[in-house]
């Protein structure tokens, strides 16, 4: 049980006429007499609950002299309502007829239950609280189910790929590694027999997918991780560059909260600006949020991206006349 829900419970056990005894808190919360006494602590420390222990009978209960008497409007903290609500979102989405409803539908009672474990109504917190998915694309559902299943079952696929940057469709052999979700869109690490590389591909741009009997070629994790994850985004390559960019003042304080790689490095500026170092290996994802800032980022260097990021805004500079 999360503690979001721990403290509804223990909410409402608090706030019964004459309140409860500690074993009943212990079997709501299903949880040790030891986690019940570290919760009714942290409801009282820092969320402001004034429950109290009555000497005489020694039961739990609200102290309904206190000034505050109400208890948070909602449990839920900035994580776990984003959670249960891109859940909620993604099994509503789902056909409600598909192979997979008799399975689907106590979990998406599950959900409804989990959000109605506070003061408010789950239909309203959906309703009320609007979790955006932006840029994500559509991909073949068939594609994706032959993709994912080559993953799991170790074999290789035969596919027709539509390169978007060359705007060609090419046939590949490739041996599967791993899905990769990322940015709301699926990705498909594999070995490439035609590069002989380590490469991503994106699921929805595959054209064709079969499977091979062939076994798929094992690429060791490391080797994985350090050819895909160590880059920029989703383009593969261990970082060869590192990138200095300068912000603005009025803009040093949201990109320092910003996480754009594992290993950025990031200061302020005398002038109030705000300096990020980050490594890279190909530039296409990076250069496309760098161009997002428009004239509040300054590339400091390499040159070639710095040129590179010039060219851009001075072409898309043009066709405002």
């Amino acid at each position: 049980m999360e503690r979001s829900e721990r403290f509804a419970k223990l909410q409402r056990l608090l706030r019964q006429r004459g309140g409860t005894d500690f074993p009943a808190l212990c079997k709501s919360s299903e949880v040790s007499r030891a986690t019940v006494y570290r919760d009714l602590s942290y409801m009282r420390d820092r969320l402001g609950v004034p429950w109290i222990r009555d000497p005489d009978s020694g039961r739990y209960c609200i102290d309904r002299g206190a000034e505050q008497t109400e208890l948070p409007g909602l449990w839920f903290s900035a994580e776990e309502i984003h959670a249960l609500l891109s859940m909620h979102r993604l099994l509503a989405g789902l056909d409600s007829v598909g192979l997979l409803k008799s399975q689907l539908d106590p979990l998406k009672e599950r959900l409804e239950r989990l959000l109605e474990s506070g003061p408010h109504c789950g239909t309203d917190i959906a309703r009320r609280i609007h979790v955006l998915t932006v840029a994500s694309r559509r991909c073949e559902p068939r594609h994706f189910q032959t993709v994912a299943t080559a993953v799991l079952e170790r074999r290789r696929l035969f596919i027709h790929y539509a390169a978007r940057s060359r705007e060609e469709i090419s046939q590949r052999e490739i041996s599967p590694q791993r899905l990769t979700h990322y940015r709301n869109n699926w990705y498909i690490d594999a070995w490439c027999h035609l590069r002989e590389q380590i490469r991503s591909f994106s699921v929805d741009a595959i054209r064709f997918a079969k499977t091979l009997p062939e076994p798929a070629m094992e690429i060791p994790a490391a080797d994985l991780e350090a050819t895909l994850d160590a880059g920029y985004g989703i383009f593969s390559g261990p970082p060869i560059h590192r990138a200095v960019l300068r912000f603005v003042p009025r803009r040093a304080r949201w990109v320092a909260a910003e996480h754009w790689h594992a290993d950025q490095q990031g200061r302020i500026l005398d002038d109030g600006g705000y300096e990020l170092t980050l490594p890279y290996s190909d530039d296409p994802e990076l250069v496309m949020d760098i161009l997002k800032y428009g004239p509040d980022c300054e590339v400091v260097e390499p040159a070639e991206l710095r040129e590179k990021v010039k060219r851009l805004l001075e072409e898309g500079a043009r066709r405002y006349g």
